[in-house]
């Protein structure tokens, strides 16, 4: 239910659901949700360790499209308000 509702408000179409820019914005939506969960609940030690590993998969996913295409990379840091990676 909450991917449908996110395909359907996100910038992209229901076809471009496997590409990378969808990924990284599709895991940035899931790293929101969980750290407003941990504001509550500090102690919940599994949801942090989900956490890490959405972060690392995104930052491996922004890696590669640094490399591949660095203006989608550019534009979608830009959407997503999120910072640049430290090693391009």
């Amino acid at each position: 239910m909450s991917k449908k509702l996110f395909i359907n408000s996100s910038l992209f179409s229901k076809e471009q659901t496997g590409s990378v820019e969808f990924q990284i914005s599709y895991l940035t939506n899931r790293v929101l949700k969980l750290t407003d969960h941990l504001k509550w609940h500090g102690k919940d030690y599994s949801s942090q360790r989900g956490l890490w590993k959405i972060l690392g998969k995104r930052k491996r996913l922004l890696s590669y499209l640094s490399q591949t295409n660095l203006a989608s990379y550019e534009n979608l840091i830009s959407k997503l308000n999120i910072r640049k990676l430290k090693i391009r």
